[in-house]
């Protein structure tokens, strides 16, 4: 949108000095001879010669051209504007658990598809944020890197299953693999969000030196500790026929690394115990990221005297080669 404005208006008030210019003028060509003559018979059927009235129209060029450099003195200017926009502008990865304790099912169908359910439902509604995917077990692998296609995210999110990888709880490697997916973001606020079940015991990178790395680079951590109080039916075995051995076992969560890597990446640690406080604790962090950026107004100013200065050039110029051609007076 270009707006059109004068670095000092002000002196647009000197253009009111064309009017007494001009009613000067008037006057001045209208008033009555004082020539006395004994009769006007002999001037009977004249009419005024072209040049009469070519010389007033040089005196309007003047006054046009006088106009014209005050308009240039007053630098017009003109103005690129974008108007203020808000936009989210964050990058976020999902760290999740695919260890076989995620197959538990306290949630419904079970952790691991709860888990995955509501972490679709957030993903459809952040349109405007990048997102990517990190799952973790044994190992740690990236299944999808930050993108704002979010129907290919959340279609590699279906495909997402516990024994993808060799079984355990890398914690440490998970988060430090979704550091990597961040570290080199230019977005003004990256998050992971890391949802587990268990307790580190996998892999060569401590969960804590995990979370002091992700705090070098700006990045803040939400902890998510997935599983009800008490015991919960879980896959204790495989039978030779491949199917799960189920019995019920103990729910251990270590909340207090998960509440240590949150505090350290100025996140925070939440204990989700059934679907319902699952989507609640999504809902927290949607909107606890919804902290808008306002992008100020940016105006880029060009100077548009040029266009004015050259017509009150040609004007002058033109009312100069009248007057000594066509107008020229003999001294």
């Amino acid at each position: 949108m270009k707006e059109f404005v004068f670095a000092y208006p002000k002196l647009l008030f000197l253009l009111l000095l064309i009017i007494p210019l001009a009613v000067y003028y008037y006057f001045k060509h209208s008033s009555v001879s004082t020539v006395q003559i004994s009769s006007v018979k002999g001037f009977e059927g004249l009419s005024s010669s072209w040049k009469v009235w070519l010389r007033h129209v040089l005196f309007g060029l003047k006054l046009i051209a006088l106009a014209l450099l005050v308009i240039v003195l007053a630098r017009p200017q003109s103005s690129n504007n974008w108007e203020n926009i808000s936009t989210q502008g964050i990058d976020i990865v999902i760290a999740l658990d695919i260890s076989g304790s995620m197959l538990a099912q306290d949630f419904k169908p079970d952790r691991l598809e709860a888990s995955k359910e509501v972490a679709e439902e957030f993903i459809a509604g952040r349109p405007d944020d990048r997102i990517g995917l990190v799952v973790f077990s044994g190992e740690s692998f990236t299944q999808c890197p930050l993108t704002t296609d979010h129907s290919v995210l959340i279609n590699l999110f279906k495909d997402v299953k516990s024994g993808m990888v060799e079984d355990g709880t890398a914690i440490g490697v998970g988060l430090a693999n979704a550091v990597t997916r961040l570290k080199d973001s230019e977005a003004i606020s990256k998050v992971i969000i890391l949802l587990t079940d268990g307790v580190n015991n996998r892999g060569p990178v401590d969960p804590i030196t995990a979370a002091e790395i992700a705090k070098t680079f700006g990045i803040r951590v939400y902890t998510i500790g997935v599983g009800s109080r008490g015991k919960a039916l879980s896959p204790v075995g495989i039978y030779p026929n491949g199917q799960y051995a189920w019995d019920y076992v103990d729910v251990e969560i270590d909340e207090e690394t998960l509440q240590q890597i949150a505090d350290i990446t100025d996140g925070k640690y939440f204990r989700a115990t059934d679907n319902n406080k699952l989507r609640q604790i999504y809902y927290e962090i949607d909107q606890l990221e919804k902290s808008k950026i306002n992008v100020k107004e940016f105006s880029r100013k060009e100077e548009e005297y040029f266009p004015f200065a050259m017509i009150a050039f040609i004007l002058l110029l033109a009312e100069f080669l009248i007057r000594k051609t066509v107008l020229r007076s003999i001294q």
